[in-house]
């Protein structure tokens, strides 16, 4: 990874928020649903950024909690400075794509993100024969629960065509928009 300038500086540049306003409180890791399951906790994902030592950068960059975050926003609610962490985290799994630090361990999870986005970005809204299939093909796991969905089928809990949304020219412009505000 290029560190041609800290990525809590970009990251102020691009979204405006200053980590440094965090003082390690920690309300925001003690809300987490799922500050166990992450390497780093929210907390101490701020205060490597805060460190601006490129070092540190690549290990939040390569770390599974910034693909782990729900963006359920409780942090938000409990940070007495109201740091926007789940933006950061959004920026952060954007630059991890860009440096190409994605973990191995976080793999699936982006798969998911890609296969997710992939299949409201065609549809306009959530398709899920789409998004399985596009998780399977991006992870290699084609035969892995092949056998739920002949069941989920007959059941009526599958749809094989996806259903649309009205207007896909304005899908397709939110989509446009999104990746233009995020290239500035």
């Amino acid at each position: 990874m290029e560190n041609k300038e800290c990525i809590s500086c970009d990251l102020e540049q691009k979204t405006g928020i200053d980590v440094s306003y965090c003082y390690q409180c920690g309300k925001c890791t003690a809300g987490c649903v799922l500050s166990e399951e992450m390497d780093y906790a929210p907390s101490y994902i701020l205060r490597l950024l805060q460190t601006k030592n490129a070092q540190n950068d690549r290990h939040v960059l390569s770390s599974n909690a910034i693909w782990i975050c729900l963006n359920c926003e409780n942090c938000i609610a409990r940070c007495p400075k109201e740091i926007n962490i789940p933006e950061v985290m959004d920026y952060l799994r954007e630059k991890s794509r860009q440096e190409g630090c994605i973990s191995k361990e976080s793999r699936p999870v982006v798969a998911f993100h890609s296969a997710f986005l992939e299949s409201v970005k065609r549809t306009g809204r959530l398709y899920e024969v789409g998004l399985v299939a596009g998780f399977k093909a991006r992870t290699l796991r084609l035969t892995q629960d092949l056998n739920v969905a002949p069941v989920m089928f007959v059941k009526g809990k599958l749809n094989l065509l996806p259903e649309r949304v009205k207007d896909e020219n304005m899908i397709k412009k939110i989509f446009a928009q999104t990746i233009e505000k995020a290239q500035k």
